[in-house]
């Protein structure tokens, strides 16, 4: 467990605890409806922690306690929340296609997570129910094409499937304006602009090896060791952008 994701499980539950022997007056006043977003400004950000009942609670936060950590872990506090509340704050936005629906939960955020980690881990096996084996890349295509489906058709009963759709864009925003200003991501582009046989210098293999892996969390240690194999057998150039990216913040950090 990581502390952000430890903190953002506890304040949905606490926030559960409070709200749900009341729901319909704090879903007045923190859930998100598109047509009061005016009156309510504060709404786009408290939607996030309020849930419909226990089950709707118990989805989101199994979701962020199997995937949250291994990503905050490999983005740190600071960009995990960054992705986090982008992606809830998208799954408002999204809905903005049912104005007058009253939007809770934290699915959005979720959403935005998973895919996240879809994006870092694309063959990474999820156990849906424990039983049935499907990729992580698989499962994000199957429900970004399930919420398209159903939120065109209004199928689903109450389930806010635009927010599910809103926390997918913001979590792919993010990632893309993360990578693209991060510090390994600018000394890619300029290697990159430099000459190609730079790009794939083995001076950077190197250097990468003289990373105290010790230093590192163990599941960033699990990865760094895997890159580190991978280039060692086929060569750094067989490196994806996102994999040099992941070693240069490794050897900076």
């Amino acid at each position: 467990m990581t502390p952000w994701v430890l903190r953002l499980l506890l304040a949905n539950v606490l926030a559960f605890i409070v709200t749900v022997p009341s729901l319909g007056l704090w879903a007045y006043w923190l859930g998100f409806q598109a047509a009061s977003v005016l009156v309510r400004p504060w709404t786009p950000f408290t939607y996030m922690f309020l849930h419909g009942g226990f089950l709707h609670l118990l989805f989101n936060m199994i979701a962020l306690f199997f995937f949250g950590p291994r990503l905050e872990a490999r983005l740190g506090g600071l960009r995990f929340l960054g992705l986090y509340f982008a992606s809830g704050l998208a799954g408002a936005a999204f809905s903005i296609f049912t104005p007058h629906a009253t939007i809770i939960g934290a699915s959005g955020a979720v959403f935005g997570v998973l895919l996240a980690f879809a994006r870092y881990y694309p063959k990474e096996r999820i156990y849906i129910w424990g039983v049935l084996p499907v990729e992580s890349r698989v499962l994000v295509l199957f429900l970004a094409g399930f919420s398209i489906w159903a939120g065109l058709t209004g199928a689903g009963g109450n389930v806010a499937h635009f927010a599910h759709l809103g926390g997918f864009a913001g979590g792919w925003l993010f990632l893309r304006v993360m990578e693209r200003n991060s510090p390994a991501e600018r000394f890619r582009r300029k290697v990159e602009a430099a000459s190609l046989p730079a790009r794939s210098s083995p001076q950077d293999l190197n250097r990468w090896r003289q990373v105290d892996r010790e230093r590192l969390h163990p599941l960033n240690r699990e990865e760094f060791d895997r890159i580190l194999a991978k280039a060692d057998a086929y060569g750094i150039a067989a490196l994806s952008d996102a994999e040099r990216a992941f070693m240069e913040r490794m050897s900076i950090g």
